[in-house]
């Protein structure tokens, strides 16, 4: 048995320190890793990563991480990425990592998404160069997902972003800003690659769970959702995939 710990969008400020440190303190009884879904920082400078980077260090699982909007917002997604992977942290956008547990391997794919919307609701590559723009951008951070994903060959598998993948995990959002919230481009990647759970946050007032077009299980762990320091999901790989 696999065991993930998940959580997004706890949002990290420099008054912050020292918060979720104790709630962390236990983790490997509970978890072999620990997985963050983004907006780790409220306004993405490197103080706030900084805090990022003391809070989850050191606790004796491996953690990988997507950065999400909010990490995007000060313009040095590449600085947090670097600071946080020198705290021992894996940072990932449109790549993979392999982790040998001793439940079996995980393989985790991440990529920050991007937004557009979903079938029958969603923005168009047509038009104005800005709106193609847009969209490009969704569908290019869909396709570095499916990369990721297929250069994985491990028990589980397992799709971490910030952006949501389907709109059942986004009911309680209002309808209006669900394109900003997420992509289907990102669920159809999900399907087309034998993923076992999938893993997002951004959608504060969400809901935990639901499923894609094709059955892949679908977690929504922005904290304001589980309502806790993470959520745990034990995955078996003789049954996973």
């Amino acid at each position: 048995m696999i065991r993930i710990a998940a959580v997004g969008d706890v949002h990290l400020g420099e008054d912050a320190r020292g918060l979720l440190r104790p709630a962390l303190e236990n983790l490997p009884e509970h978890a072999d890793v620990l997985l963050l879904a983004g907006d780790l920082t409220r306004h993405g400078t490197l103080d706030e990563a900084r805090v990022v980077a003391d809070e989850f260090a050191d606790l004796a699982v491996p953690v990988v991480a997507v950065l999400g909007n909010h990490d995007y917002h000060g313009n040095v997604p590449d600085d947090i990425t670097k600071l946080l992977e020198d705290s021992g942290m894996r940072v990932l956008e449109g790549d993979a990592v392999t982790l040998s547990l001793d439940g079996g391997t995980l393989g985790v794919a991440g990529v920050k998404g991007f937004g557009g919307g979903f079938a029958g609701k969603c923005a168009s590559n047509f038009g104005e160069p800005e709106m193609k723009a847009f969209v490009e951008h969704t569908i290019e951070r869909a396709e570095r997902l499916r990369e990721a994903l297929a250069s994985l060959d491990t028990d589980v598998k397992v799709a971490l972003t910030h952006y949501s993948p389907i709109p059942e995990t986004l009911r309680g959002e209002p309808p209006e800003i669900y394109p900003f919230l997420g992509c289907y481009q990102l669920g159809e990647v999900i399907d087309a690659c034998d993923v076992d759970i999938a893993l997002h946050g951004h959608a504060h007032f969400g809901c935990e769970q639901g499923v894609t077009p094709g059955g892949t299980r679908v977690r929504n762990v922005a904290q304001p959702v589980i309502r806790s320091a993470y959520a745990c999901y034990c995955l078996d790989p003789v049954t996973a995939g």
